[in-house]
């Protein structure tokens, strides 16, 4: 191999490097920003990991949400109906889908209509994934704080749903709040994968 170093390369090789091929010009590309890259796929797979054991959690609130209908089912047949039963299925449904969003986010399993994109080659697909990717940064920005904010309103003025039960909101609200906010840390992700696949980066 032709010696280098990371910060310059000898000018006595540069025509070989460049006309003949060198093994050399790939390490020198690999090396390029090497401390970015690695800051890059830090992100990627911890946000990916966290987003995974989140996701797989969630799963477990659809058994939940069963066995609250179950309950529910029960205590009709005895004429002993709770109160509670059809808001707390309606919570756990939604903590459910919300805190799923941003593992599905990553396999990419939200429902989507595609016309010309599924025929485009993967790199086309990644460098107009990092421009409309976007859009949902900005949708998912406004999400969380409006989110914020009236997680904050609930927990001030002890904020109740309007039922015969008068459950406080502030909880639903913020595992909505908190699930939106993991979806814009993995949208994120998703923008930085598209980003290496662009340049032809692994990741």
């Amino acid at each position: 191999d032709i010696p280098y170093t990371e910060t310059q390369i000898p000018e006595i090789y540069l025509s070989e490097i460049l006309f003949n091929g060198s093994p050399s010009l790939k390490k020198v590309k690999e090396n390029t920003g090497a401390p970015m890259m690695k800051l890059i796929r830090l992100y990627i797979r911890s946000v990916g990991k966290f987003s995974e054991l989140v996701g797989e959690g969630a799963m477990y609130l659809l058994l939940a949400m069963m066995g609250i209908l179950l309950y529910s089912i029960i205590t009709n047949a005895m004429h002993r109906p709770v109160i509670w039963v059809m808001e707390m299925s309606q919570f756990t449904m939604a903590a459910y889908y919300i805190l799923g969003g941003a593992s599905s986010l990553k396999h990419g399993i939200h429902v989507r209509m595609d016309f010309v994109y599924e025929r485009w080659k993967p790199r086309t697909k990644a460098i107009v994934d990092v421009f409309t990717v976007f859009f949902l940064l900005f949708y998912l920005y406004i999400m969380v704080k409006g989110g914020w904010d009236s997680s904050a309103f609930a927990l001030e003025f002890d904020q109740r749903n309007h039922s015969v039960w008068k459950p406080p909101m502030a909880p639903i609200k913020i595992i909505m709040t908190a699930g939106m906010a993991l979806m814009f840390l993995q949208a994120v992700a998703e923008l930085l994968k598209d980003f290496c696949r662009a340049i032809g980066r692994k990741y």
